[in-house]
């Protein structure tokens, strides 16, 4: 009866991969056909047609939306994960009630969706001249992502020993001097977790770059592949190909902070 259960629980386990995988294995098979080949009739395509990648990649104008994405990525990331860092670091090292109560409301807004804020902050970036402007975007999906951030770092931050930091500040350091030198390298997990969960939101930021960023050449990828698909929607097999070129950073990404990713979800990353 038991080994008749764990093979049960082995077999829905493999369903749930295979549901799951389905889509991913449609997408490589359309990006690697033809428009003659059916998914229905064969379980390969009948030739490699790397040419749709390099298709998508001219026709879409997928390069300059790369070098955009990733501009604006790395930029809002590394603001995020300083401020979110301090914040962090601040909400779990300081008590006091005004310290909890910004906090709190701070996690508070995390329940506000973030297109409610569309219309006031399209008045702010035109008073800035942040529209189609790299670095107001960097701010804004910072700023975005910021309240979710902290609260992950604070949960971090106060399972830490804070012995280490007393015997810097005993040392001679400042408190900001002993949180960047001492505690910031030892958030490694943390931040690995921030970039991996709130970076694939950057990355994929469709609702604000589409107000915010208007010109073609300030466009995101995001952006370059809905344009794409409004233009070739009858034409699967680029679509298909334009899609992959879009998810690829995003998984090598989480490939190279995988191990950092778990650590810091089983180190109290989610705790609180």
């Amino acid at each position: 009866m038991k080994a008749f259960r764990k093979s049960g629980a082995y077999a829905g386990l493999v369903l749930i991969i295979a549901v799951f995988l389905l889509p991913f294995y449609i997408m490589f098979y359309l990006s690697l056909s033809g428009p003659a080949d059916s998914i229905a009739q064969e379980w390969f395509p009948r030739a490699m047609l790397f040419q749709n990648f390099a298709d998508a990649w001219s026709k879409a104008d997928m390069g300059r939306a790369l070098m955009n994405s990733l501009m604006i990525s790395i930029g809002a990331i590394a603001v995020l994960i300083f401020c979110a860092a301090c914040g962090g670091y601040a909400a779990a090292r300081v008590r006091s009630r005004l310290n909890r109560a910004v906090f709190h409301v701070m996690v508070l807004s995390m329940m506000v969706p973030g297109i409610i804020n569309t219309v006031p902050l399209y008045i702010i970036m035109r008073k800035i001249n942040g529209i189609n402007s790299h670095w107001a975007m960097m701010l804004l999906l910072a700023c975005q992502c910021l309240p979710f951030s902290v609260f992950l770092y604070e949960g971090f931050i106060r399972s830490m020993n804070q012995s280490v930091e007393e015997a810097a500040v005993i040392d001679g350091c400042t408190k900001f001097s002993a949180f960047w030198r001492v505690t910031f390298p030892l958030l490694k997990p943390i931040t690995a977790t921030v970039v991996i969960m709130q970076g694939v939101g950057i990355w994929n930021n469709y609702a604000q770059a589409v107000f915010f960023l208007q010109n073609q050449n300030y466009h995101t990828l995001p952006l370059a592949i809905s344009t794409f698909f409004q233009t070739y929607g009858a034409d699967y097999n680029l679509l298909a190909a334009g899609a992959i070129i879009g998810l690829a950073p995003v998984v090598l990404v989480f490939i190279l902070f995988q191990k950092q990713f778990v650590k810091g979800l089983s180190s109290g990353a989610v705790k609180g």
